[in-house]
């Protein structure tokens, strides 16, 4: 967001800035009074600025802040998290305002989790304000510690000791910070004594911060304890005085315009406010407090951004893909366009050609019918090769037949004609059906074969015609009629032989008829 409000809060009062395009404008301050918070009423609703629909972030510079140092058993999940809800509530039940954070873990025993809790042990101090956010429906972004914001400006100003103490003069005093190998431990804020705007008790305020970090076992006996000191480039020179090095405290400073430089500020600050407020306003961190239902403006504006995100979107995405057609169409009709010059050119160009020939015996059209209809009876005009070759094997598997005659009829087959009748009249189909136009026409084969019959066996003899029959009945398409047999079966026929006679070798003739469908 390139507009922000930084509310910077004390015990005595609370300082606004303008956030513009990563730029910090003028503080304003108004008093912890009535005149005040009408004061920042007023400043909130101004018009001109619009900043009701600017989100808040509310830095806290509070001597009511607890930091506490715990050991919790390892556990993750849902269950870690309200083992860490309860022993917030068990620490600090007076305040909304508290947090934890994970250090690290033991090294032995059970290697339990080392956690830093904190709160805003007073949140009278912050309630005037926080009403009158929540009464103009300001968006609060956050709740943020000048303690734990700090954690950033160590790493902004490459601090690297094992035991530091960074001493800040801020607009609610003189903030004092203990880091263990980069991560925060301890913060305290005490009253700054100045004299010639320098704070005197610097010293005296480190030793009993030392002495305390000692009694509590976070310091060591014999550890040295790095004390960086943040000061304007005037006032260095007399601290230097003020604070002596000993066996266990090392001071070191310095100046506030490097400071700036390497947060980003333009100007040389004179407090260490603009330093954290410029981070801030760079890089907001998660909130550090709770913000509770101060914060549900915010997320209404954040879900009304995304939602109106969501809908340029889409709608960029319409106006793109109606672009892409429209010059897809333009496209499409300049090639229609040039493909129908094309098909104008090619038949003017036929038509010059065709005109130089000579006349031509047959139209196009109709060499092309005649080359159709050529090929479809190649392809499908009657032929017995085929049908033969079917016949040809069914022979080879029944050596006891003997061909006699074959007649072979395309088109439905001719009915026989019974003894001494002429065969009956039948209706000739169409020549072009004959030749195969426009499929192919069904074939009929009669074949007269006589089939051994030793010792006169008839049974033997309908049983050996009726498996041949059979064997070529299995040819897809093909139906098999047995017209004539060897011996006439019908009951009106007699039987005439004699049973005492010796049977001889003998042939007799049976006739069959096949229809097939190519």
């Amino acid at each position: 967001m390139f507009r922000k409000q930084l509310l910077y809060l004390t015990s005595d009062a609370l300082c606004a800035y303008d956030w513009n395009h990563g730029v910090l404008g003028p503080g304003q301050a108004f008093p912890a009074s009535a005149a005040g918070l009408d004061g920042f009423a007023a400043w909130l609703e101004d018009p001109q600025e619009r900043r009701l629909d600017e989100p808040a972030y509310l830095l806290t510079d509070l001597i009511e802040e607890d930091f506490q140092h715990q050991l919790v058993p390892h556990v993750r999940g849902k269950a870690g998290r309200a083992l860490l809800e309860r022993r917030k509530q068990q620490l600090h039940r007076d305040t909304p305002y508290r947090g934890s954070t994970l250090l690290g873990r033991e090294s032995t025993g059970r290697h339990d989790d080392q956690v830093l809790f904190f709160a805003l042990t007073n949140p009278t101090l912050l309630q005037p304000w926080t009403e009158a956010l929540e009464h103009l429906r300001v968006p609060v972004a956050g709740i943020y510690s000048t303690s734990l914001l700090s954690i950033a400006l160590v790493k902004k100003l490459s601090i690297a000791h094992e035991h530091l103490l960074l001493v800040t003069q801020q607009s609610g005093g003189l903030r004092q910070s203990y880091y263990e190998k980069g991560q925060l431990r301890f913060s305290r804020q005490t009253a700054t004594i100045a004299l010639d705007g320098v704070a005197v008790n610097i010293a005296l305020e480190t030793e009993k911060t030392r002495q305390f970090l000692t009694s509590t076992r976070m310091l060591a006996r014999g550890d040295v304890l790095n004390t960086v000191i943040l000061a304007p480039a005037a006032q260095i020179a007399k601290l230097e005085l003020l604070c002596d090095n000993g066996v266990e405290v090392a001071y070191h400073f310095i100046d506030l315009q490097l400071a700036g430089e390497r947060v980003g500020l333009r100007q040389t600050p004179a407090l260490a406010d603009e330093l954290l407020l410029t981070l801030l306003g760079k890089h907001p961190p998660s909130s550090h407090y709770p913000p509770g239902a101060l914060a549900r403006y915010y997320h209404f504006q954040r879900a009304r951004k995304t939602l109106y995100g969501a809908s340029a979107l889409i709608g960029a995405s319409a106006a793109l893909w109606c672009v892409i057609n429209l010059l897809g169409g333009i496209a499409d009709g300049a090639s229609t366009q040039r493909l129908a010059q094309e098909t104008a050119s090619y038949q003017e160009r036929y038509r010059s050609v065709m005109s130089t020939q000579p006349p031509a015996p047959a139209k196009t059209q109709n060499m092309k019918v005649a080359v159709t209809l050529g090929q479809m009876i190649a392809s499908q005009a009657p032929e017995p090769g085929r049908l033969l070759g079917m016949l040809s094997a069914a022979l080879d598997q029944a050596p006891q037949v003997a061909l006699g005659q074959l007649h072979w009829h395309a088109g439905q087959a001719p009915a026989r004609a019974a003894a001494g009748q002429p065969p009956p009249p039948q209706t000739a189909p169409p020549r072009s059906a004959l030749a195969g136009i426009p499929v192919a026409p069904p074939q009929a084969l009669r074949l007269e074969a006589d089939v051994a019959m030793p010792n006169n066996d008839y049974r033997a003899a309908l049983a050996a015609i009726t498996a041949f029959a059979q064997t070529l009945a299995r040819q897809p398409r093909m139906q098999v009629t047995i017209e004539e047999t060897p011996l006439d079966l019908r009951p009106s026929a007699a039987l005439s032989g004699k049973s005492a006679a010796p049977a001889q070798d003998s042939q007799a003739r049976f006739t069959l008829l096949l229809e097939w469908q190519p």
